[in-house]
């Protein structure tokens, strides 16, 4: 059997778009099966959220014009829940500390676990309305879900998560990588971004196995 197609699938924990691309994702996966590989990292689109609405919302409604948008975004995808209570109420004010902790599970684990634990994470935030910009509550998720709490800090402490982290980020700029989800295909043979449909997906990646 040939290699899998490699697929860098970069996001934002935070990003309503890579919540609408979880089911897109989970259905490639089932399609397509040992033939493609994800590769999932990260890049910096929430890293401060109060300085982002202050940016690019404050004339639009700021908190409560992006709830707004991020509700309607997500209604393309019937799976892809929103709590009313996000961004009205749960206002994360960033996403680096779920990035941090998954790249600490990554090397604490192993890859897969570490995927694993994003889609806890993107459940925690947009179904039960946690604020996932907390470290408490993310440790908190770390255990619930069978993982040495101690094992993941060590890898924080010892700042070898971090540096993973940034290789994310550096490597997402130095790409100019437009937002989050962005999808490499095959050694940056491909690159796709932002609300890709299943059609177009998987003719893409279908063009690439043959």
């Amino acid at each position: 059997m040939s290699k899998p197609i490699k697929i860098e699938y970069f996001t934002d924990v935070l990003c309503v778009w890579a919540w609408v691309s979880q089911q897109r994702i989970e259905r490639l996966e089932k399609l397509f099966g040992e033939q493609i590989s994800f590769q999932f990292r990260y890049l910096d689109v929430f890293g401060d959220t109060q300085q982002k609405m202050q940016n690019q919302w404050a004339e639009r409604g700021h908190y409560q014009g992006f709830a707004e948008h991020v509700k309607n975004s997500a209604s393309c995808e019937p799976n892809a829940i929103i709590n009313p209570k996000i961004w009205q109420e749960v206002q994360p004010t960033t996403s680096t500390t779920a990035h941090l902790i998954l790249k600490a599970i990554e090397l604490a684990y192993h890859a897969d676990k570490s995927s694993e634990m994003a889609l806890v994470f993107r459940k925690a935030f947009y179904i039960d309305a946690l604020d996932i910009s907390q470290l408490s509550i993310l440790m908190q998720l770390v255990s619930e879900h069978g993982l040495e709490t101690t094992l993941v800090q060590k890898f924080v402490e010892n700042g070898q998560a971090i540096a993973a982290l940034m290789t994310d980020y550096q490597y997402a700029k130095q790409q100019s990588l437009k937002g989050s989800p962005t999808f490499i295909i095959d050694n940056s043979r491909q690159v796709l971004f932002g609300n890709v449909s299943d059609k177009v997906l998987q003719a893409n990646i279908s063009a690439h196995i043959s």
